[in-house]
């Protein structure tokens, strides 16, 4: 669901085009799984701030086609309880996670 903010932007004429032109492109395929792609999703994501910026809005490359699935995983990572910068030693203590480039 859209932020209210963002609302007027995806019932635009201009991004419907483009999303559809994207998902064209990207022969109806989620980039990241291989499934349907239903959700383009911009990497970076909209903020107040940037949703007039076509570079940032509009732009191929800061589009990705997803399936529902991958979309909410993107979306939804940062509450996820897994974390990959530690893990539990023999002793059964969380440490950090040796030669790892989170620390």
């Amino acid at each position: 669901m859209a932020q209210e903010w963002a609302t007027w932007f995806y019932n635009s004429i201009i991004w419907i085009r483009c999303r559809d032109a994207y998902k064209q492109s990207q022969h109806g395929i989620c980039e990241r799984c291989g499934m349907p792609g239903t959700e383009v999703h911009h990497k970076i994501y909209l903020t107040p701030e940037n949703i007039n910026d076509p570079y940032i809005t509009l732009s191929f490359e800061n589009l990705e086609l997803l399936c529902s699935s991958c979309h909410s995983i993107e979306h939804n990572e940062k509450y996820s309880p897994l974390r990959e910068d530690v893990m539990f030693n023999e002793e059964g203590d969380l440490v950090p996670v040796p030669n790892s480039d989170y620390g």
